[in-house]
């Protein structure tokens, strides 16, 4: 018998400064992890004063983790150890593995608007120090399917029979953009074994009998189907969907490791300039 998701928890995003001075909203993070394994951070920024982002994050390091950055206006400049360089720009994704170490920048650039999501997903202890790793996905590369009143773009895992843009190396993930029209339904089945968080973008709905507003962030319970559907105006939100590690987790600042031994390592070597391999 099927067993529809409901909502577990609604994430209050909290307003925050970080990298250089980037104001933005710290929609989940540092807190108890286990509910939201094997994702670890999200951040989501939406500004029309370039005041707020554009001193962005300069050069720092990452390790054992995964970032993702999602934008849908504006462009940011981007720099890593790898040798990689570029601009992502609206639409596009920037999916960066950092494994054993790499250091990056981000500097957002002057735009009338920039807004956008950055995901942090953690890596199995296996792969903590596999070898950093950059993937640039363009605005095009990722397949957009439409339904009925529905548009989803699949930018990570699956959508059905549809493989996303990329397919995650070491955790099993559906990271899914969904544009429904207004007073419209979406059912999707789910691997009951997932955990899942939606992410409202604009616009509203509900789930199950609860309303689901602009800019909330909503932990579901475990099932293997979802109903929501849209508003007066129609609702946007970002689905991810992954497996969890169920793995002891020692974290401090962009560093995640499994135990405070091995954090501290990391700045060990951060300290004496042997963190990149």
């Amino acid at each position: 018998m099927s067993k529809k998701r409901s909502i577990e928890k609604i994430f209050k995003g909290k307003d925050a400064i970080d990298g250089a001075g980037v104001k933005l909203i710290r929609v989940f993070g540092y807190g108890d992890t286990k509910e939201i394994d094997p994702f670890l951070m999200l951040d989501a920024f939406d500004s029309n004063n370039s005041e707020d982002y554009i001193k962005g994050f300069p050069w720092h390091p990452h390790r054992g983790i995964e970032t993702v950055t999602y934008l849908l206006d504006g462009s940011i400049k981007h720099e890593d150890s790898l040798g990689n360089k570029g601009v992502i720009k609206a639409g596009e994704c920037q999916w960066m593995t950092a494994g054993s170490g790499i250091i990056h920048q981000e500097m957002p650039m002057d735009s009338p608007r920039l807004r956008g999501l950055q995901l942090w997903v953690n890596l199995p202890k296996r792969d903590k120090m596999t070898n950093p790793k950059y993937n640039g996905i363009e605005a095009d590369e990722i397949p957009e399917i439409k339904e009925e009143n529905v548009r989803v773009k699949v930018i990570a895992g699956k959508y059905g029979d549809v493989d996303g843009a990329l397919q995650p190396d070491y955790v099993n993930i559906n990271y899914l953009d969904i544009l429904m029209n207004k007073n419209s339904l979406w059912e999707y089945e789910s691997d009951k074994n997932l955990n899942q968080i939606i992410y409202i973008i604009e616009g509203s709905g509900t789930l199950g009998s609860d309303l689901i507003e602009e800019h909330s962030c909503v932990l579901l319970s475990h099932g293997d189907s979802l109903e929501i559907t849209s508003g007066d105006k129609g609702i946007r939100f970002i689905l991810l969907e992954g497996l969890p590690l169920k793995e002891p987790i020692a974290w401090g600042g962009p560093v995640v490791m499994n135990t405070k031994e091995e954090l501290s390592l990391a700045f060990k070597e951060i300290e004496e300039d042997t963190f990149i391999k």
